[in-house]
């Protein structure tokens, strides 16, 4: 926690003022005993019915200000949790985005959803209620010793002796709770992943009838997390029976003992209401607290698996890179000797993988299920970094540029087609803010689009529903490639990206990227040896070695892997056509 109290610094005057209002407001609370007192040893034993009324319109004129203490206060400090907690949850936005795919991928993205939202929350919560109690209640608590003191040293001593004891038992309770607490964030991210799982993959779901199945995992997940949290309130619960079970017990002690000192005169029957009170308020007092210990134990809880984010180093960063001019007479992406493996992986998903593109130059990339195709395509864009060798765009190692002017060279269309809520035009400008109706339509054009796009009443303007669901896949799949190319980025990298398009619109596709990316090197990433045979060269990926590159013709005749592949999608008089 103590490393999050950095986002108070724009807030510090909140944050003093808060807590300074709630112990005046302590200050003035204290001061009705001392008034009732009066009241009773003063106004009733003389049967002075004017000092009884001032003194009552003075009861009233502390509850007032007291009021107004205590709205200022939670003014105040609600303020200051409100913009802690916007503070802490932006800067752990930015540093989640930092993030290269290697933390991403350890991280988990429910476990990362539930930090951002939940864990911050429950930190909040704890700021709040921290800069409204955390004073007030000690305050409370040595006032109403220190005010005991002045009326009855001896029965002072039950006032501590009640004190101790009662911090016993919130120690020991707050002890307790704090790892379930933990584990029950824990939980929490577990069912967040199954929702996550359940929602993304709801057709699948239902596809394999396996909504029974799901519920069932889902409900002994939430099944688990209810125990836990009613473990941890079992405990908790205990805390306000066995605090009202002391200060009562403290309370009948004063009335033995002080009945007997009121009987001799050293203490009056209104100093004796005062301890009484005074006992009562330490009571409230140590409630509050054991509430907000409960409170600030989530929230440590919380803070905890917060800071465990902060903690997570950025393995990857363009910190201190300048802009890179281009090399002369260099090819647009060259790999050299390059071999990249996985967090974890027992072997390398790519091994010495070297060849050069050119510009204007159509390079296709097959290869078996797992060859390492898309992990190939993703070190152009230094989503990861290869722990050998060197990858290179024009003639620059991209370790060495700024990741928005890497980026900028490069427009990708994934494997999964991710649209974002909004409009067609607010996802087609993604790559390009100042796109023009022309330049969006001619990039729509393009990837086959433009006709549906026009179909629809708002055409580019009709809104895209979240993940883009109001389209279907292949209509997915064809606005993510206008976007790529709405970006008119140098380098296109079409990633297994028209697996949901028909034979026809695939063929078009690929006849318009030919006349419409001149001058731009294209990579196009497929299973499909039909999506890559007329590419200038294809690269033949197996199990993460380069098995082979050139035209479709040198690979059918030099590349078994290649061939391979052929005659499991093409007629052996194909494959016959072409070497002859």
């Amino acid at each position: 926690m103590k490393n999050l109290l950095k986002y108070l610094g724009n807030y510090k005057k909140e944050a003093v003022i808060g807590p300074l209002f709630k112990m005046l407001e302590a200050a003035f609370e204290l001061l009705v005993p001392v008034v009732m007192a009066r009241i009773i040893d003063v106004g009733i034993r003389n049967q002075d019915r004017p000092y009884i009324w001032r003194m009552c319109f003075l009861l009233i004129f502390f509850g007032v200000l007291g009021l107004c203490c205590s709205l200022t206060a939670q003014y105040f400090a609600a303020k200051a949790a409100l913009g802690f907690s916007a503070e802490l949850r932006s800067d752990l936005y930015r540093h989640i985005n930092r993030f290269s795919y290697h933390e991403l991928d350890r991280a988990g993205t429910a476990a990362l959803v539930t930090r951002m939202t939940s864990d911050v929350n429950q930190v909040q919560n704890g700021v709040n209620l921290m800069l409204r109690l955390f004073l007030r209640s000690p305050f409370i608590v040595v006032g109403a010793v220190f005010m005991a003191f002045t009326i009855s040293r001896k029965l002072t001593l039950i006032f501590i002796a009640a004190i101790l004891l009662l911090s016993l038992v919130i120690f020991l309770i707050v002890r307790t709770t704090l790892p379930i607490y933990r584990r029950v964030q824990q939980i929490l991210d577990t069912v967040v992943r199954r929702v996550r799982e359940n929602y993304v993959g709801a057709r699948v779901v239902r596809a394999f009838s396996r909504q029974q199945d799901e519920k069932k995992e889902f409900e002994e997940t939430t099944g688990l997390l209810k125990k836990t949290q009613l473990l941890a309130g079992r405990i908790s619960a205990m805390m306000n029976p066995l605090t009202y079970a002391l200060v009562n017990g403290a309370i009948i002690w004063i009335l033995l003992l002080g009945g007997g000192q009121v009987y001799s005169g050293s203490v009056t029957q209104g100093e004796m209401t005062a301890l009484v009170n005074y006992m009562m308020q330490i009571l409230l007092a140590l409630v509050a607290l054991a509430n907000l210990i409960v409170t600030v134990t989530r929230a440590l809880a919380s803070a905890v698996r917060v800071n465990d984010v902060f903690a997570m180093e950025v393995t990857m960063t363009d910190e201190g890179n300048t802009v890179q001019k281009e090399k002369e007479n260099s090819p647009r992406v060259a790999f050299k000797q390059v071999t990249f493996a996985y967090d974890h992986a027992k072997e390398p998903s790519l091994s010495d993988i070297s060849f050069e593109a050119w510009p204007g130059e159509t390079i296709g990339i097959i290869g078996g299920t797992g060859s390492g195709k898309t992990t190939l395509v993703s070190l152009i864009s230094r989503f990861y970094d290869c722990q050998e060798g060197r990858v290179e765009v024009d003639g620059r190692d991209v370790r060495q540029y700024p990741f928005r002017q890497l980026r900028r060279k490069v427009a990708m269309v994934p494997q999964k087609a991710v649209l974002f809520a909004g409009t067609i035009r607010q996802n087609l400008m993604c790559g390009k803010e100042d796109a023009t109706t022309e330049e969006m339509e001619k990039a729509l054009k393009t990837a086959q689009a433009l006709d549906f796009v026009r179909e629809k009443p708002e055409g580019l303007d009709t809104a895209v529903a979240p993940g883009g669901k109001n389209f279907s896949g292949g209509q997915r799949q064809r606005l993510t490639i206008a976007r790529a190319l709405t970006a008119d980025a140098p380098i296109l990298i079409l990633d297994d990206s028209s697996s949901a398009l028909d034979f026809a619109t695939d063929a078009a596709l690929r006849r318009e990227l030919r006349e419409n990316t001149q001058g731009k090197t294209v990579f196009l990433v497929s299973q499909r040896v039909a999506a890559v045979q007329s590419a200038d060269r294809i690269l033949v990926l197996d199990d993460g070695h380069l098995a082979g590159q050139g035209s479709h013709s040198e690979l059918l005749a030099d590349c078994p892997v290649y061939r391979e592949i052929c005659l499991s999608q093409l007629s052996r008089e194909e494959v016959t056509a072409y070497e002859q």
